[in-house]
């Protein structure tokens, strides 16, 4: 049985309508200017000393109590998606090509239920801040925050974030120490040739034929260059080249992704690329640049905020019921840029269902995900307890 707070519990149904309200008015990176003032004036009605505009939209709230120094940091992200919704129920989407098609609307409804409770009660010693962040999806709002100096302006001694994970049981969170998330790279190679007529290729450099061989070469990046027991994914997901079929063009384009879970990894990857694509380039008598872009970094928890976290939540579902052998995601989240300057943790909630279905057992990012509401209470009752926890009066 769930150990859910009786008075966010009563609050679910209210919590529920805030985040079905943002659900319906989705805003993507950097223009969460409606949700940034629905969660400012919820704060500041529930008395929390808020702080606008850091990362553009993103929203800061403070809660002092005791005389602690100590202080430790809450993160919701609250950006949608570029996604056309395919859902019919009330709270669709009205802004066409936005979605929240991946729960950041109920991450928002679960810190500022923990925050209207801890605002009521304070059961704490010390500060507690919490971060609405902008901009997760691509544009690295996290980062955005933490050079604007989110942490000199609101000192933390650790940071927290959780993310619903579709297929995860309700009732059930998943808490690993170490790589909880991939790092995202993103790729750029031109493939420079001399352009010929197609029946005579002898003419030219084919930067088709040296692109196709180039993909091939680059799967051998993760296959003979990375160790074995270390997990890395090189994907090349676009070739662009020609407009004739008679002709044999100048140049060709190829962009992808690397996913890896350690910055020595990424290193290799990205010097391994570049020595493939000078073999092949010469191989083939092709000009061949690399573009290669750092993305967001791995998600790596601190053993300690994982183990405590792990503690929190096995006191509200029971031990059995908090996952530690789910693999880490090859997807990426900004909550990375964080974790790099403050140690904390990153977990998941089980959102429930099997990932096949509509509404809150879609897998995320598909068009007919929603976020489920049943788990909005469990996971601000979470947060409070993480809270009390960490800057316990004892």
């Amino acid at each position: 049985m769930m150990k859910i707070i009786e008075a966010i519990r009563d609050r679910q149904s209210g919590l529920a309508a805030i985040r079905r309200d943002i659900h319906a008015h989705p805003e993507t990176a950097f223009a969460e200017l409606r949700t940034a003032e629905v969660i400012a004036r919820h704060l500041e009605r529930n008395g929390i000393e808020v702080h606008r505009g850091m990362a553009k939209t993103g929203v800061i709230g403070v809660l002092r109590a005791g005389s602690s120094r100590r202080a430790v940091g809450l993160r919701a992200d609250m950006d949608a998606l570029p996604i056309q919704e395919r859902n019919s129920f009330e709270h669709c989407s009205r802004n066409a090509g936005r979605m929240h098609a991946c729960g950041h609307d109920g991450h928002t409804a679960m810190l500022l239920g923990a925050a209207e409770f801890l605002a009521a009660t304070r059961q704490f010693d010390g500060t507690v801040v919490f971060i609405f962040q902008p901009a997760e999806e691509g544009e690295a709002g996290g980062r955005v925050m933490v050079e604007e100096g989110l942490f000199e302006r609101f000192p933390v001694e650790s940071v927290f974030g959780m993310h619903n994970w579709p297929g995860l049981a309700v009732g059930q969170f998943a808490v690993m120490a170490g790589p909880m998330m991939a790092g995202a790279d993103e790729f750029e190679i031109t493939v420079s040739g001399q352009g010929a007529h197609a029946a005579m290729p002898h003419q030219g450099v084919d930067p088709v034929l040296a692109g196709s061989a180039l993909v091939q070469a680059l799967q051998s990046v993760v296959a003979r260059n990375v160790h074995p027991v270390d997990s890395a994914v090189l994907s090349v997901t676009q070739f662009h080249a020609g407009e004739a079929y008679n002709v044999i063009p100048e140049l060709a384009l190829l962009r992808g992704t690397v996913r890896t879970f350690k910055p020595e990894v990424q290193d290799l990857c990205e010097s391994a690329m570049r020595r493939v694509c000078d073999g092949i380039g010469a191989s083939f008598g092709a000009r061949i640049a690399l573009d290669y872009e750092r993305g967001y970094p791995p998600t790596i928890n601190s053993a300690a905020e994982a183990e405590l976290c792990r503690e929190v939540a096995a006191s509200l579902v029971g031990a059995e019921n908090v996952r530690g052998d789910m693999l880490p995601s090859m997807g990426a989240e900004d909550f990375s840029f964080m974790l790099m300057v403050k140690p904390g943790c990153y977990v998941w909630i089980g959102n429930g269902g099997d990932g096949n279905l509509g509404g809150s057992n879609c897998m995320l990012h598909n068009p007919h995900y929603d976020f489920n509401d049943e788990i909005i209470a469990l996971g601000a009752t979470y947060w409070v307890r993480l809270v009390e926890r960490v800057l316990s009066d004892a």
